[in-house]
């Protein structure tokens, strides 16, 4: 991937994470699905990765599972799930997001064109 096109893919990636809604979680995989490039969930991590800083809810990603594997770069451990439990999201009893209550699926909203 160009880096023009990787610049193009990252803003598209930051566009999603900010609409994701307080108390939901997504997943790298959805919003690599929704961008139409199915097979990039890594890179959705380093997109959100590459926003440290940016006033974005990335702590609202979690991986298929619902695995907080993020969480470190969050300052702490236990940063990303802090504020998830304070949005109202609720974890089983493996530490992993209850995702049939959370989550959160960008391809069923028409707001944001996905190309």
């Amino acid at each position: 991937m160009s880096v023009s096109r990787e610049n193009d893919f990252f803003e598209r990636v930051w566009a999603v994470v900010d609409r994701i809604p307080c108390g939901k979680v997504t997943t790298y995989g959805h919003i690599a699905g929704y961008l139409g490039a199915r097979s990039a969930a890594r890179t959705v991590g380093w997109a959100l990765g590459a926003a440290a800083g940016a006033m974005l809810p990335c702590h609202r990603v979690v991986n298929r599972f619902g695995t907080l594997t993020g969480k470190m770069r969050f300052g702490g451990p236990h940063v990303m799930e802090e504020r998830l439990r304070a949005e109202g999201v609720t974890f089983d009893e493996d530490g992993c997001v209850v995702l049939e209550a959370h989550l959160w699926d960008p391809s069923e909203e028409s707001e944001y064109p996905q190309s």
